[in-house]
């Protein structure tokens, strides 16, 4: 009976969905209390299936019958801590979005759609096979849907239009790799897949279905070239909702991929090169476009954009490691971890950054957060954290993720493997992290140190009420504990979170403060304080008519790749090489007849007669009649309209049979 509690986290938030619903009729208090009643529950029920699994307990739990295949759900120490996060995550939003929504419209649905969210989501992460993880996985894509186009503004319903469409695309794909999938393994239970693999002589038959699940999950993680939905997304968004995007919804991408990795192609160098050559661009590309924005919101949504690059870049050194690939899992989980948290922090701050301000433009909030001690901690704290400052939980995992790459150099040297483009992607990783630095910086300044424009910036009164501030500061404070403690706390869930991607503990331990590590991440500090003092404050700040200094955004908009690339093919390109088949095929059997006429049905030559050969009644409008009968029940048109008729007469009859039975 205890592998029921697998079902409370999954399904009460579900069912609390439309008791929340029918509360607002009445009571908007009453609402708000019934979502905040299903974020603390589920919190609970996940909280009590990681201190089992932390015990020594196992949970697993199959319901057979769902779809044919039955649903089936397992909590190891990676799933029930995912699980454990992604309802804290929904237990901190659900409180702050009572005071964010406070005078907006449609809170009853926002609150519906966000607790089947939170369901799904969770469901994702507690699932035991391929099929499981489709299923919530699915109903997590529609239902976040509406959490992004909440305010229905023309840029919410177009980002909403790009995330659907997104969504939609990446679970088709994924669907016929898992179709593939299980036909050349025979399962798709998470437990069988590594024996499966490793039991064919040959892998080639598995990357096809490999590479279109990984178009799925990776569409959802904001992977390079599918993340057009994230930059988007997230600034029209609420800020509670935008939080989960960023800091749970993306990771129930990174899961697929992490199932992959770890279970189909375990220790697969030539698929640890391919994810880590996608998780390259990821990391570099979103940090360039964080530095360049002048967005509160899309400047940390292209954050996570690169920092899902790290996450994928530790995965792709898990491949190439092999065996010995221990601070590759340990790193690729905890960054994981950490940037879940530290979204949640900063989001929440940008949240209350707009509920007083209500714009989201660097220039107009400058020095908006001075005099305020508290949110102005909070998002340092959340910074530090991302930017990988030592004693900040980022620089823990930074750190793991930078010791495996420079541990595969040295292996590949000693066995006279070229090494030269991993020497790049380590460099890539610095200056990515000094990336991170100064658009971190570049934000902190602009809210928090700079002069306001005008004397009237801020409003005097209460900018936020104690359960927001509790939401944004209970996380927040969180964060120096994991990274002032590393091996008390982060060392202890690595070590729960590494038997899912097959890892063990490092052969040696972490030194994790020691000259070399803490050299890796001043070269990115140093990196970072270069590009804001001489880039970000010289050209991307300009003096205007007034005399004063604004910031810019100076990326060119034609290198949207949504607008130069994915709309023109699927609004114009693929429209009319569908018409142009369809016109064939129309044209097809037409075009075949004239070309029997012409060759081997050409009519005989009629020999001419003399008009006295022919009786008086052959041309009446009887025989004309005959005539035209006779060439239409003879076509080929009428054969295959007859053909089809009998088809759909002996599908029905089929169908009819079948729901007698």
């Amino acid at each position: 009976m205890l592998n029921q509690i697998l079902l409370v986290p999954i399904f009460l938030p579900m069912g609390l969905a439309c008791a929340a619903i029918l509360a607002g009729r009445r009571s908007a208090a009453a609402r708000d209390g019934v979502a905040c009643a299903a974020g603390i529950a589920a919190f609970a029920a996940c909280a009590l299936l990681l201190g089992g699994v932390a015990g020594g307990a196992e949970f697993t739990l199959a319901i057979p019958g769902v779809c044919g295949r039955g649903l089936s759900f397992k909590a190891d120490g990676f799933r029930a801590l995912y699980a454990c996060i992604a309802a804290f995550m929904w237990m901190m939003t659900t409180a702050f979005a009572r005071e964010y929504l406070g005078h907006e419209s449609h809170r009853s649905r926002y609150y519906f759609f966000t607790l089947l969210t939170c369901g799904a989501t969770i469901g994702v992460f507690l699932s035991n096979d391929f099929f499981t993880a489709f299923v919530f996985f699915e109903v997590m894509s529609f239902t976040s849907y509406v959490m992004v186009v909440q305010e229905e503004s023309p840029a919410a319903l177009r980002a909403g239009e790009t995330y659907i469409a997104v969504a939609v695309l990446g679970g088709m794909v994924m669907l016929m790799g898992l179709f593939l999938l299980d036909a050349r393994l025979g399962t798709l239970d998470f437990d069988a897949l590594t024996a499966a693999a490793a039991a064919l002589p040959d892998k080639t038959p598995l990357y096809l279905p490999g590479a279109l699940i990984l178009f799925g999950f990776g569409a959802k993680a904001g992977m390079f070239p599918l993340h057009i939905w994230l930059p988007k997304a997230h600034p029209v968004a609420p800020a509670p909702a935008s939080a989960l995007l960023s800091g749970i919804l993306t990771k129930a991408g990174v899961f697929g991929v992490l199932v992959l990795t770890g279970r189909v192609f375990l220790h697969d160098a030539a698929w640890g090169n391919v994810i880590l050559c996608l998780g390259t661009v990821t990391m570099v590309l979103g940090a360039v476009l964080a530095v360049f924005s002048v967005d509160l919101k899309r400047t940390l949504a292209c954050s996570s954009m690169s920092q899902i690059g790290f996450i994928l870049v530790g995965v792709g050194m898990q491949g190439l490691l092999g065996a010995g690939h221990a601070l590759a899992v340990w790193g690729t989980g905890l960054h994981m971890v950490n940037h879940s948290l530290l979204k949640l922090v900063l989001f929440l701050c940008a949240g209350a950054v707009y509920m007083n301000c209500r714009t989201l433009d660097l220039n107009k909030l400058r020095g908006w957060g001075r005099g305020k001690p508290l949110l102005a901690v909070c998002f340092l704290l959340g910074a530090l954290g991302l930017a990988g400052v030592p004693l900040g939980s980022g620089y823990i995992s930074k750190t793991l993720l930078h010791e495996a790459i420079v541990e595969y150099i040295e292996l590949a040297a000693q066995t006279g493997a070229p090494v030269g483009l991993y020497h790049a992607v380590e460099w890539l990783f610095l200056f990515s992290g000094g990336l991170t630095a100064a658009y971190m910086t570049k934000l902190f300044v602009a809210i928090f140190i700079e002069k306001p424009n005008t004397p009237a910036a801020g409003p005097k009164r209460s900018y936020m009420r104690w359960p927001s501030a509790l939401a944004i500061a209970i996380p927040a404070f969180t964060l120096p504990v994991m990274g002032l403690a590393p091996d008390a706390v982060m060392g202890r869930m690595a070590r729960l979170m590494q038997g899912f991607m097959n890892g063990s503990d490092p052969e040696h331990a972490v030194a994790w403060f020691s000259l070399t590590n803490l050299r890796g991440a001043a070269i990115s500090l140093a990196i970072g304080a270069a590009v804001y003092l001489l880039f970000i404050r010289t050209v991307l700040m300009r003096q205007d008519a007034d005399g004063i200094k604004r910031y810019v955004d100076c990326w060119p908009k034609w290198l949207d790749l949504e607008e130069l690339i994915y709309r023109p093919v699927i609004e114009k390109l693929l429209p009319f090489a569908g018409a142009l088949v369809c016109r064939v095929l129309d044209n097809l059997t037409e075009w075949t007849l004239r070309l029997l006429r012409l060759t081997l049905l050409r009519p005989r030559p009629i020999s001419p007669r003399n008009e006295a050969d022919f009786a008086p009644g052959d041309f009446t409008p009887h025989v004309r009649r005959s005539y035209t009968l006779q060439r239409i029940f003879g076509s080929v048109s009428y054969s295959l309209l007859l053909f089809g008729l009998g088809f759909c007469a002996a599908m029905g009859y089929l169908i009819v049979i079948l729901l007698t039975k």
